[in-house]
């Protein structure tokens, strides 16, 4: 038996022990690999999905990993029978299958480096564009450092442009006219993030990711997007941010504890 993603994931949800309109399937991630199951992984790091069974098409869960077989097993936990992707101790083979995943959303994964802070570069426009919007200094340059180490001429292979390599589109919609004019392109790129934040509620991770894949792609995902690119852009940023942060005077955030 060799059933595609769609019929792969269908059967993962169709196993659960219960009827709804809407099934769980754990996405597990351990040592950057991945799989799917019908409960959370002791030792890997599960996060719950919602499966539709009235969608058109079953939603990708595993993110940008091209053709690839693997194996379905199937194994008692908690004395219930689950169903997982990864071979744990005690599992079986249930069923083999292939799985053609897509080659993702049109993020860019950014032109600049993580390296020491620029305080020098746009100084005046980041400034002026965190008083009109609201949305921290730090967090600005943070972006456009990932984005394109503030090189108001950098045009990525994808058609991003500018300091903040805003897509066209997205350009047009915030009003920037000339996308390689710093001043509208950190002015342009300001008030989308500000728009961005609103959205998810000033979370700053959801925000980002949205800027790099799309606001589809997290929709779709219910948070950051499972792309390798989005993924690496989404912790680059976060390191900027904290650095940018601190070399403006600020105290450095750090997890409660």
């Amino acid at each position: 038996m060799n059933p595609t993603l769609p019929a792969a994931l269908a059967l993962l949800s169709m196993l659960l022990p219960w009827s709804a309109s809407a099934r769980t399937v754990y996405r597990c991630v351990r040592d950057n690999t991945v799989s799917l199951a019908t409960a959370p992984e002791p030792g890997s790091k599960c996060t719950p999905q919602q499966i539709d069974d009235g969608a058109v098409q079953t939603p990708n869960l595993w993110g940008n990993m091209g053709i690839f077989s693997g194996t379905l097993y199937e194994r008692e936990q908690d004395g219930a029978l689950v169903y997982s992707t990864r071979n744990l101790p005690g599992s079986r083979v249930f069923l083999k299958f292939t799985v053609a995943t897509p080659p993702g959303e049109p993020a860019h994964e950014g032109l600049g480096k993580v390296g020491t802070p620029q305080l020098n570069r746009h100084a005046k426009q980041f400034k002026a564009a965190a008083k009109a919007t609201g949305v921290d200094d730090a967090w600005l340059r943070a972006i456009a450092h990932a984005e394109s180490g503030f090189d108001a001429g950098a045009i990525s292979p994808k058609g991003a442009q500018g300091v903040m390599q805003l897509m066209p589109d997205t350009a047009t919609e915030w009003g920037v006219a000339d996308p390689l004019s710093a001043e509208q392109s950190i002015n342009g790129g300001a008030r989308y993030m500000k728009a961005l934040l609103k959205r998810y509620k000033g979370d700053r991770t959801l925000a980002a990711a949205a800027y790099n894949a799309g606001i589809g792609a997290v929709t779709r995902y219910k948070g950051v997007p499972p792309y390798a690119e989005t993924l690496a852009y989404v912790e680059k940023v976060s390191a900027l941010y904290q650095r940018y942060r601190e070399a403006m005077g600020f105290k450095v955030e750090t997890p409660a504890r």
